[in-house]
């Protein structure tokens, strides 16, 4: 598993809260609606200084298909007796376009979205309208057959498709309905996509003078635009940090799935380059070491991930090689799991996921671990033990990272391994919170419209990774939205195979979910 965890016990989850960082203080920083009776009200956003509003994003309309059906009140109605004061509507523009024709609207598609607008006001809901596919961008495929940011047709029809939304719903008040310009922009200059929201934000005000809007930020919403104060526009951020742990197995995406993440976790990395790569810098370079008293001979065990070409590993203790094993990757069939020949490099990189065994000597006080020759491998997990006395640590596999340093004393059970950064709540505050917060501070509203984990991710984990952020997120007063309600993030029906499910109106609720985001 990513993260640490000793075998036989989970005392060290509990640890890990406190890893040498000052405590996250659960602010109250905003009342919370009153859960089963719903909101009586709902408050006045400006661009300025956004409400902490809380919901759900609702997909019917999210990816053009067979039928897109309309959205459901029963939807609405439950989100409202939950205590929740918000939705997301993260849209393709292929849904209410005629025939394929982006210049044709498709009157009967927007009247379902014309009717989700109604039940936001009829049942104290705020609605928030979003282009997750505009003519000319999506994060999705397939790729739209022009680019928005540089194609001057492209971005008069999708200034036509905004000018359209804000002229049909212009007596909607901010209170109710605001609009989201475009899901997660990359790939964009800051400039090009300046003179494209500029664009589109005069077109919704031709029509709107009023209307509320908001901005994803850049790099798939993840850095605030400070540029846009001057625009009078808010923005909406991401919480899908970390990656790996947020969208473990998700087919849609290319990330490493063979060790199932952990959170909170130490920050350590495993992936080792052998001494002809030059380009690397000193601390990504180095051996794998741990520190440690080991009084008796111990057993170690070593998790290969995947494997570049070749490589020599090597173990050493106190400097002398214990251990070395010659790893050589090709087709067909060997140690590996899976063959991956990679055709930019005309080599294999095939990923081994299996364990070697050594045995430490007794009086060993540092062991290292190398890649002597070769290219490079990835270890991700070190086990020090046996049986029920096996401690093991999972590393990260980013490249270039400095190689893991740490200690091991197999007397302190509860946390036997020591590095010098854990990604935990406080990490979770500095690298996502504090750019954010900056721009909040200087006059733009900020909340998050999209946050959640697969369901492939261990529930336990989800959990505790979702508290860390929601505390965060109620300390800086953000507002946030789940992806999804319903579905593989969701509360509802969201397939996940270790959740005892609570039969609800028709679904399965993850009643631990819920009662989490209640709290918050």
């Amino acid at each position: 598993m990513n993260g640490i965890l000793r075998c036989g016990t989970i005392a060290i989850v509990l640890v890990l809260y406190s890893l040498n960082s000052p405590v996250v203080t659960h602010a109250q920083t905003a009342t919370k609606p009153s859960v089963g009776s719903g909101v009586s009200d709902l408050p006045e956003p400006t661009p300025h200084k956004l409400p902490r509003w809380r919901g759900f994003n609702l997909l019917e309309k999210f990816y053009l298909s067979g039928t897109n059906p309309p959205f459901q009140e029963s939807d609405f109605k439950l989100i409202h007796e939950l205590g929740f004061n918000f939705v997301r509507l993260p849209m393709d523009y292929r849904v209410w376009i005629q025939d394929g024709d982006w210049n044709q609207f498709n009157e009967a598609q927007l009247k379902d979205i014309d009717q989700a607008v109604a039940w936001g006001k009829k049942y104290s809901i705020h609605v928030l309208v979003n282009f997750h596919r505009a003519p000319g961008y999506t994060v999705a495929k397939p790729a739209e057959p022009t680019v928005l940011w540089t194609d001057a047709e492209t971005q008069r029809v999708c200034a036509k498709h905004w000018a359209m939304f804000a002229k049909r719903y212009r007596d909607v008040p901010n209170q109710y309905l605001s609009f989201n310009l475009f899901n997660e922009p990359s790939d964009v200059s800051t400039e090009d996509y300046l003179a494209v929201v500029k664009q589109m934000a005069e077109a919704i005000r031709s029509e709107d003078p009023k209307r509320l809007i908001l901005s994803d930020g850049l790099s798939w919403g993840t850095k605030p635009i400070p540029e846009l104060a001057e625009l009078d526009i808010a923005q909406a951020t991401r919480g899908y940090t970390p990656m790996d742990v947020t969208h473990y197995q998700a087919s849609w995406v290319n990330l490493p799935n063979t060790v199932p993440p952990q959170w909170p976790r130490w920050l350590a990395y495993g992936t080792l380059y052998a001494p002809t790569k030059p380009e690397m810098s000193p601390d990504a370079m180095g051996p794998i070491t741990i520190q440690g008293d080991f009084q008796a001979a111990t057993p170690m065990r070593l998790r290969v991930g995947t494997v570049s070409s070749r490589a020599k590993l090597v173990v050493k203790a106190d400097g002398e090689a214990i251990w070395e094993k010659s790893l050589v990757c090709g087709p067909g069939e060997g140690e590996w799991k899976t063959v991956q020949f990679m055709e930019q490099w005309n080599t294999y990189q095939n990923i081994y996921d299996r364990d070697y065994e050594m045995v430490i000597p007794a009086g060993t006080k540092q062991v290292e671990v190398m890649v002597a020759e070769g290219d490079w491998a990835s270890i991700t997990q070190i086990g020090f033990g046996k049986d029920a006395h096996l401690d093991v640590v999972d590393l990260r596999t980013e490249w270039g990272k400095p190689v893991a340093k740490g200690t091991y004393d197999p007397r302190n059970r509860d946390m036997p391994f020591r590095f010098d950064v854990s990604e935990n709540a406080n990490w979770l505050w500095d690298t996502t919170i504090v750019p954010w917060k900056a721009a909040s501070e200087q006059g733009v509203g900020v909340m998050v419209g999209e946050f959640g984990c697969h369901n492939r991710t261990p529930h336990d984990v989800v959990l505790r990774w979702m508290e860390d952020c929601l505390q965060n997120w109620e300390r800086a007063d953000f507002g946030w939205a789940l992806w999804n309600f319903r579905g593989s993030f969701g509360v509802l029906d969201s397939g996940r195979d270790d959740v005892e499910y609570e039969e609800f109106h028709g679904h399965k609720l993850d009643r631990k979910m819920l009662n989490l985001l209640q709290n918050y």
